[in-house]
């Protein structure tokens, strides 16, 4: 316990400095924190194994899930709802579909574990690409399409990943779409209906109360709650937090309302971008520790080359088409806009949690991994440190 306290001190002390050093050279944090954990790998033996699934995916995702959805107002994005349900779910599967085909194709993975490698990789992750934006200081209607699109295409591939794992794991005939598209809205509209009804019991229960700590304990309960009672009936745990955090946020934090006094709600957001920065910390930190240590140049640099650039292509081809389709509807979006989606699609945590959770019985299983940590090393390096400069040729700073 003292041991798991102290590494948790002592990663915390490194992040604020990471933090300052960041600032002062105008550097996004989160390339910071992992490019300090790869350089602390030789002396930080300890701390890689902290870095689970269960952690990542129970612990840290929650309170990062909530925190960014009770910022995102409704009316905006009801206004960009149809793109941001697009990206979310066709661009989603057009994405894993690419990045499976071209592993099948240029390595000869098995096309069951190369599907269930192009599931886990497609979706955005809401953990990098908020931070990011966070950092860079992006406003408007490029960031809440951004944002929004990473919170819910997430619940798309966890959902996806389940079903393809099982059938990974017991080949027989394909579900067909029907019974696909049937699971999907099963999973998804449960995580959003047990998200809805913890959040309304939660609102309920902050209007007897004007202390503002009681209020904050509760918005706690929400985000845990919601996630782990909507996994223990098998549905969207994702989802389920991102409902919580909307109604919660538009009812009783963003405006006006009888649940939360003005002093509430200002205490609220300052808790839960603590909160975001205590986990962002730690998450980024540890995936720069457990990338350099679990070593993956042992997949070779052509597999990891492949991996990279089949999720950059897949990216591509689910956000340039799907765009253009929306041209000529109120829904538009520039090609400028285009651009900053396609290469602010960040992966991280949420893959990492996935590919963690892999059983050894799957063919390939530790290359998935592998491939997995490269992809997110990449993804928040060189698209991290390169996205500002995108930002600017675009006028967006």
């Amino acid at each position: 316990m003292n041991v798991i306290l102290a590494s948790a001190v002592g990663l915390l002390v490194v992040a604020i400095l990471v933090a300052l050093l960041a600032r002062r050279l105008s550097l996004p944090y989160t390339v910071g924190l992992v490019a300090t954990g790869i350089a602390l790998a030789p002396v930080s033996a300890r701390l890689a194994p902290f870095l689970s699934h269960d952690l990542i995916y129970l612990v840290i995702l929650p309170p990062l899930l909530f925190e960014a959805a009770i910022s995102i107002h409704w009316n905006k994005l009801r206004r960009d709802l149809v793109p941001v349900l697009t990206l979310s779910t066709l661009g989603v599967v057009i994405s894993a579909i690419v990045t499976a085909w071209g592993m099948n194709y240029f390595l000869g993975w098995p096309p069951a574990s190369a599907l269930v490698f192009g599931v886990l990789i497609a979706a955005t992750d809401p953990v990098a690409v908020i931070a990011l934006f966070k950092d860079l200081g992006l406003k408007g209607r490029i960031r809440l399409l951004v944002e929004s699109e990473s919170l819910f295409n997430d619940g798309v591939a966890a959902v996806l990943f389940t079903l393809v794992l099982a059938w990974a794991l017991a080949p027989a005939a394909p579900p067909g779409a029907l019974a696909v598209a049937i699971a999907l809205i099963k999973i998804s509209g449960g995580g959003v209906a047990v998200g809805l009804l913890v959040g309304g019991a939660v609102l309920l229960l902050a209007g007897r109360t004007l202390d503002h700590l009681v209020s904050a304990a509760l918005t706690t309960a929400a985000a845990y709650g919601a996630f782990l009672l909507a996994e223990y009936f098998h549905f969207s745990g994702v989802l389920a937090t991102v409902a919580a955090g909307l109604l919660i946020g538009n009812v009783a934090v963003l405006a006006e309302s009888k649940s939360f006094s003005l002093r509430e709600r200002e205490f609220v957001l300052a808790f839960w971008e603590f909160i975001a920065f205590i986990a962002n910390s730690l998450i980024f930190l540890l995936i720069g520790v457990t990338v350099a240590r679990v070593g993956v140049e042992g997949l070779g640099f052509k597999a990891l080359l492949t991996a990279v650039a089949m999720v950059l292509v897949g990216r591509l081809l689910a956000v340039y088409p799907l765009c253009l389709a929306l041209m000529r509807s109120r829904w538009a979006i520039s090609l400028g806009d285009q651009h900053i989606l396609w290469w602010g699609g960040l992966r991280g945590a949420l893959a990492l949690a996935l590919a963690l959770s892999l059983p050894s019985s799957l063919p390939l299983a530790y290359d998935i991994r592998l491939a997995t940590f490269g992809v997110v090393v990449f993804s928040v390096l060189f698209q991290g440190l390169t996205m500002p400069l995108l930002l600017r040729k675009m006028g967006r700073t």
